[in-house]
């Protein structure tokens, strides 16, 4: 692989990475907020013993268990960038911008 191709390819995971990144951050946040009203749906099926809240809970539940394998996904995606990015930066050789 040429200079100019392992740069580009640089570029380019680099531009995955930062954008991998970015959403797993984004669902990290959302996913802290679910965990939030997961609790909250607990306790309220827990006191009020009724079906519906019940029914809420769980359904939040799953919920939050596929958002958390989503994250878990992405998280394994971000490590894969960051493996390309290291093998593509131990063969690129910069070249001095004058000559």
């Amino acid at each position: 692989m040429g200079p100019r191709l392992v740069k580009r390819r640089l570029d380019d995971v680099q531009r995955q990475l930062a954008q991998a990144r970015e959403s797993l951050a984004v669902l990290e946040e959302q996913v802290a907020v679910w965990n939030d009203a997961l609790d909250d749906a607990r306790i309220r099926a827990l006191v009020s013993e009724t079906p519906l809240q019940s029914k809420e809970y769980e359904e939040l539940s799953r919920h939050v268990m596929v958002a958390n394998a989503e994250m878990k996904r992405r998280s394994l995606d971000v490590g894969e960038l960051l493996t390309a990015r290291d093998e593509l930066l131990r063969v690129w050789t910069p070249k001095d911008e004058h000559g």
